[in-house]
């Protein structure tokens, strides 16, 4: 499963190879409140084909009528803004006052995209420079934590997983934990020296990696934008890495067990060299309460979590975690 930013640049890149021209399209500034953030992407083809979303789909439709009436026309990159007026906001869907600034580039060459393509097959994170213009794009490698930016001429966007996320464990939950994570811009790494459950793993775009999880854990060096989900119900497995993930920067650190087990977790994890304060940071049970009895639907609650906890969503807000026994 591809992020959706990943889908847009492999579709445009098809639709130029098999002829066609198209415009890819970014959001680059909003005012008020937007139900797509800023580096949302869309491209439209010159027979009215979409992929990708800048808006709720008002503002979708005007760009495809445009181009359904007029064709592709641009010939240079081209900066619209929607919603400035109160008129023009009621009739995009925006809030009122509302207003989104997009930036529209023609395509007709697919070789920066294919380039760019295989270097996000590559795990790289790529920064892509649109001169506004001239429309010339060049490809350089991106810091952790880059953002799109605008600034003397050019745009900068950033390609590739902005996130890591590590999981303790190669079973079924891990694979659809592994894959809906994939889609979200994670880059995923699943550890388990188990061979039998490593045995049969095929996911594209996942790294499986047979070592001990907490040898895994420094080596990977966490950062702010890294989390650590441990999810063997092994403790010889999952309380090594869980100790060193809590020291690190990560941003979640979350282990899967009842209230009961995540207790008995605490009391060993005391043990070790860890303060009452990294101790706090033990997300566990994992998880938000939605009700969820498969794995498919455990793996959708820890990503909720995780991506409150990621987005910043106070705790008096969030919704109580998966065990909800009291």
């Amino acid at each position: 499963m591809d992020s959706i930013d990943l889908e847009v640049l492999k579709t445009a890149a098809g639709w130029i190879g098999a002829g066609h021209r198209c415009e890819l399209i970014t959001v680059i500034k909003t005012w008020g409140s937007s139900p797509r953030p800023i580096g949302a992407t869309l491209a439209i083809c010159d027979d009215g084909r979409v992929v990708g979303s800048v808006s709720g789909g008002c503002i979708e439709d005007d760009l495809i009528e445009r181009v359904r009436q007029h064709g592709i026309t641009r010939t240079l990159p081209e900066i619209v803004s929607y919603g400035i007026t109160a008129d023009e906001a009621h009739r995009f869907g925006l809030p009122c006052g509302g207003t989104i600034e997009l930036a529209i580039e023609p395509l007709s060459c697919a070789g920066t995209i294919i380039e760019l393509l295989e270097r996000l097959e590559r795990h790289e994170l790529v920064a892509r420079n649109l001169n506004l213009q001239t429309g010339e794009v060049t490809l350089t490698p991106a810091a952790a934590g880059a953002a799109q930016q605008i600034a003397d001429g050019v745009l900068t966007t950033i390609h590739g997983p902005r996130w890591r996320l590590f999981i303790i464990g190669a079973g079924q939950l891990s694979r659809f934990l592994a894959q809906v994570a994939t889609a979200m811009d994670y880059y995923v790494t699943v550890c388990d020296p188990r061979e039998e459950y490593r045995a049969g793993w095929q996911l594209p775009g996942v790294q499986l990696v047979h070592a001990m999880p907490d040898d895994l854990v420094i080596e990977a060096r966490l950062d702010h934008r890294s989390a650590v989900v441990a999810l063997t119900h092994d403790p010889k497995l999952d309380d090594l890495a869980l100790m060193e993930a809590l020291k690190s920067d990560a941003f979640y650190v979350g282990a899967i067990g009842s209230r009961v087990n995540n207790a008995k977790r605490r009391e060993r994890l005391k043990e070790f060299d860890l303060t009452d304060e990294q101790l706090a940071r033990l997300h566990g049970p994992i998880g938000i309460y939605i009700g969820s009895k498969t794995p498919a639907e455990i793996a959708i609650s820890i990503l909720a979590e995780l991506t409150a906890i990621k987005n910043g969503v106070p705790q008096q807000l969030r919704v109580k975690h998966a065990d909800g026994q009291a």
